[in-house]
């Protein structure tokens, strides 16, 4: 079964592609109608459009929120064509069929995304008559083609052009599938957004639960999670979740060329995420980049000072603060410049003219900050393949909400195991320097204590079992993923090339064994930071104590995975 389409009505907020699409509707002799902005673009592009009051004989009113209400529309879209009466209703009405609806709606999701919204702008930017009309289209999709997605034009013209401007049943029947879910999506980010709104304008005369039609029981925690998918009000990880999730990209491929691959994102995602960066130049990202990219990004964004991070197999082979982002990339990359070969390098400053200047002898794979200087972005187009990736984010705002343990910036961390998802709360945040301790008779210097804290809050980013040598608040040897501690600490040591004298180690566990302290004194490290909580704690302090090295206990331990 098929329908032709005969009459269409379009009205989109997003105008991408619709002039082409209008213009090859037109040339199957069927008729447009269309509204404000719409209507002004097609007729001006050139396209035979019937204005919207043209139609109903009503103008539109209230500053547009009134346009499409009209039964002129509705009883067009509505029409079951299979059905007699329905189009002796109509006939006698003066309606006449509208066989194609296309709409996408008001840029709601993307106006709350701004900082600064009003919730004034917010309900200005609340669609009704484009809801409602795909509603009716989706509703009749045996006799009515509802298109909501700019990305389904080619496929639809593509199908008239086969069958002679007809449309085929189980196109309409999965197109109203997509509007539905369109709607749905749509009317849940304004649910959320109000939801979040309850406490700005308090709820003194009127219960929670009354307004919600819900009880006071899980289903009303689960509602005032507002978009927390994961967890109940009360911070435990919820029974049954419902993972509202889009696809970003394909990719080209996974870990390796074998396996196939694609980039999804949560669609509550903050702007200030990783998966919401904006790519500024240079070649698709691949599967190992994005990983690497947002391992990058997580270091750095902790930071106050100007920070970079060099990043490779997930692992930072440098990072460093500095008196300014050339600096800090400068000592970052020092670190390991063999290891820095088609590395990514994360700045929480803006990248600048001088760092690019640093880099433009280097083989980077990608670039992330949160903004480019101009001159910046202009050196780095020289390197067309170079990804140039920009984040929404603001520092002082995010490390404000990290000292006030504010978790709404803290997406949980999730990874699959076969058949299912294991889900934690994500390890961000500076520990609290208050609940450290001195174990050992020699105490921290002040520039001890900065490298000491500086290695703790790096070497949770680096796999486990992980250590971390520090000097100068940068790293000057890293040692990941061993399957020992006493391995990892030798690594390190080689990495330092010779660097570990008055440095200090970071330790994301406990030393089992004291051993690992003997390779520190041989090479003159001056303190150690670790978690403690070994049994034989009191062998490994004592053996700090007989080389005269400091060594705080923290009480939190930092494995990776």
């Amino acid at each position: 079964m098929k329908i032709k389409i005969e009459r269409a009505l379009i009205s989109v907020s997003d105008k991408k592609g619709i002039i082409d699409f209008a213009k090859k509707l037109e040339s199957f002799g069927i008729q447009i109608i269309s509204t404000g902005g719409t209507y002004k673009a097609l007729n001006e592009a050139g396209v035979k459009v019937i204005k919207i009051d043209e139609l109903t004989g009503f103008p539109e009113m209230l500053d547009g929120r009134v346009k499409t209400l009209h039964p002129f529309v509705h009883g067009g879209i509505l029409a079951n064509r299979k059905i007699e009466s329905h189009m002796e209703q109509i006939e006698k009405a003066g309606i006449k069929k509208i066989d194609m609806v296309v709409v996408n709606l008001y840029p709601f999701r993307e106006t709350i995304a701004k900082p600064d919204v009003t919730m004034e702008e917010a309900i200005e930017n609340i669609d009704i008559g484009g809801p409602t009309m795909i509603r009716s289209a989706a509703k009749n999709n045996g006799s009515v083609a509802v298109v909501t997605d700019p990305g389904d034009y080619d496929i639809i013209i593509d199908e008239m052009v086969k069958n002679d401007g007809f449309i085929l049943r189980k196109t309409l029947f999965s197109l109203s599938i997509k509007a539905f879910k369109h709607t749905c999506e749509y009317d849940s980010y304004i649910f959320n957004y109000f939801i979040k709104k309850i406490s700005e304008h308090g709820s003194d005369n009127i219960k929670i639960e009354e307004a919600l039609n819900v009880d006071n029981t899980k289903a009303l925690h689960e509602v005032m999670a507002g978009s927390n998918i994961f967890k109940n009000e009360d911070g435990t990880f919820k029974d049954e979740m419902k993972l509202s999730i889009e696809k970003k990209q394909n990719l080209r491929y996974g870990e390796n060329p074998h396996q196939k691959a694609s980039y999804y994102k949560f669609s509550d995602a903050l702007p200030s995420s990783f998966v919401m960066a904006e790519q500024l130049q240079g070649k698709e990202l691949s599967y190992n980049n994005i990983l690497d990219g947002n391992a990058a990004f997580n270091i750095v964004k902790e930071f106050e000072k100007p920070c970079v991070s060099v990043i490779k197999h997930n692992n930072p082979c440098g990072c460093a603060i500095g008196k300014s982002i050339e600096d800090a990339y400068a000592r970052a990359y020092a670190a390991d410049p063999v290891s820095a070969y088609g590395s990514v390098v994360a700045s929480n400053y803006k990248w600048n003219q001088k760092a690019t200047e640093f880099l433009m002898d280097k083989y980077v794979e990608i670039i992330i900050a949160p903004d480019f200087e101009d001159k910046a972005i202009e050196m780095l187009s020289q390197k067309p393949n170079l990804r140039v990736l920009k984040i929404n984010f603001d520092l002082n705002n995010y490390i404000s909400k990290i000292k006030n343990n504010d978790s709404s910036i803290m997406y949980p961390d999730v990874k699959s195991v076969e058949g299912g998802l294991i889900i934690q709360d994500s390890d961000m945040g500076a520990d609290s320097f208050e609940e450290m301790k001195v174990v050992t008779d020699a105490q921290p210097d002040e520039s001890q204590w900065a490298d000491l804290l500086f290695g703790w809050q790096v070497v949770k980013n680096v796999k486990s079992n992980a250590i971390l040598i520090v000097k100068d608040e940068t790293t000057v040897g890293v040692g990941a993923g061993q399957m020992s501690r006493i391995d990892s600490t030798k690594i390190a040591v080689e990495k330092s090339q010779g660097k570990c004298e008055g440095a200090v180690i970071a330790s994301d566990a406990f030393f089992p064994f004291s051993d690992a302290i003997d390779i520190a004194a041989e090479n003159k490290i001056s303190a150690i930071i670790q978690p403690g909580g070994s049994i034989r704690d009191e062998e490994v302090i004592q053996a700090c104590n007989k080389y005269g090295i400091t060594m705080v206990f923290t009480g939190k331990r930092h494995f990776k995975h």
